[in-house]
């Protein structure tokens, strides 16, 4: 399975050595039950859509490389916990592989857990598609996505008290009521490639092994 986890996973402001060590715990956890792939976004560094006063393209390509700092943060707290780990980034660094989703296959068959930087190499689009294309090319059937709210609202619930929490959907359904699930590009790819999609919050004790081991937590959306 892959896990799409925002930067703000890994600190609100920058790299926050406690919820780097409480993530690469809960990583761990889930590695022992099945084969991990993460993508990793970059807005505890920078969000590029939200930079005013940039070119959008240098806005993302300057958040497409804040993704790169969390992987090599997260592959190294990972590695001292005796995991092994690839790092694949959609653009060229010297500090990890080239994107090769062969070679995502074979680490994953190695029992080895990958992480997914880089987004999609492209201005424009965000990290939850990078996360969609990267579960299809992996063969992924579930993509977790790990956020900080519950799940999947009717509305922002920190706006409307009375919104309604949903425990199930179909992606038709999230497409057609424009459901902040994800972005749409990335809810069509899931749909076409039949990936079951769960929001839930990463945040609470001991989640992200129980949304590993497919327990009733947060919205699960299902092609």
């Amino acid at each position: 399975m892959l896990i799409k986890l925002s930067g703000e996973a890994l600190g609100r402001a920058g790299l926050d050595p406690r919820a780097l060590e409480s993530i690469s715990e809960q990583l761990c956890a889930a590695h022992r039950l099945a084969q991990i792939a993460v993508v990793i976004g970059g807005g505890n560094f920078i969000r590029g859509a939200s930079l005013a006063g940039l070119d959008r393209v240098v806005a993302d390509q300057m958040g497409m490389l804040a993704t790169v700092l969390n992987g090599m943060a997260l592959r190294y707290s990972l590695e001292s916990k005796g995991i092994a780990v690839l790092l694949q980034s959609a653009i060229p660094v010297a500090y990890a592989a080239p994107l090769d989703p062969i070679e995502a296959r074979r680490a994953l068959a190695e029992k080895k857990l990958v992480i997914f930087a880089g987004g999609t190499g492209n201005p424009f689009v965000t990290t939850d598609t990078a996360a969609a294309i990267r579960a299809s090319e992996i063969g992924a059937k579930v993509l977790l996505k790990a956020t900080d709210v519950p799940g999947v609202y009717s509305a922002d619930p920190k706006k409307n008290p009375k919104a309604k929490l949903y425990t199930e959907l179909t992606l038709d359904e999230a497409l057609e009521k424009r459901l902040h699930v994800m972005d749409l590009t990335a809810l069509t790819i899931c749909r076409d490639n039949k990936i079951t999609i769960r929001v839930f919050d990463v945040f609470g004790p001991g989640n992200l092994e129980k949304a590993v081991r497919g327990e009733p937590i947060g919205t699960v959306v299902r092609p």
